[in-house]
């Protein structure tokens, strides 16, 4: 089997990969991850996959490499990570009573062969009613600046949902694994 390398930095998408049981190494590309004008958010983080995983396959050449980007889309709106309590407060007043869809963009690259499996995944989040008082209570607990969104939906902040949408709740943290077992399996990785 080739190696696998997860083309990103984030803790929570190597958190993640783990539940595989297969051995990963992890590295962040160097991707300018600025939308091109009139792009669209599906083409977005399919590009910006895309990307991330070809950034590693120099220092990577004989390897299966697994890029992922997510953006979260209200209305028209792509929602980016607020990195700050302000821009996420606004985030989380936008989504109140709404729905959120996130998009999360998923390509698995063989290094070897350059043959790259890409797609979009959406799942969409039903926000409750927020207060302005439910609002800061969360962001003062967990804090979720570098998350798009404003939430962190594998911790405290499932307690915003109404409900959820979608046919893989891992896409919901950045990287869905339903679909990437079957990109892994098209590659000959067998799990489990």
């Amino acid at each position: 089997m080739q190696p696998l390398v997860l083309a990103s930095s984030s803790p929570y998408r190597r958190e993640l990969l783990t539940r595989l049981r297969q051995p990963f190494t992890w590295s962040a590309p160097a991707v300018d991850e600025t939308p091109h004008p009139g792009e669209n958010a599906e083409n977005l983080v399919r590009r910006l996959a895309e990307s991330k995983a070809r950034a590693l396959s120099e220092a990577h050449p004989h390897h299966l490499i697994i890029g992922s980007d997510q953006v979260a889309v209200l209305g028209e709106q792509i929602l980016g990570k607020p990195h700050d309590f302000t821009r996420a407060h606004r985030q989380l007043v936008a989504a109140s009573g709404t729905s959120v869809t996130f998009i999360t963009g998923l390509a698995v690259l063989n290094s070897a062969t350059g043959d790259c499996q890409i797609d979009a995944i959406p799942f969409t989040v039903h926000f409750r009613q927020l207060s302005d008082e439910q609002i800061n209570r969360y962001l003062e607990a967990e804090q979720p600046y570098d998350c798009a969104g404003s939430f962190k939906a594998e911790g405290l902040g499932v307690s915003l949902f109404r409900a959820t949408e979608g046919e893989d709740a891992t896409s919901l943290v950045g990287l869905p694994l339903i679909r990437l077992v079957s990109m892994l399996n098209n590659q000959g990785v067998s799990i489990p």
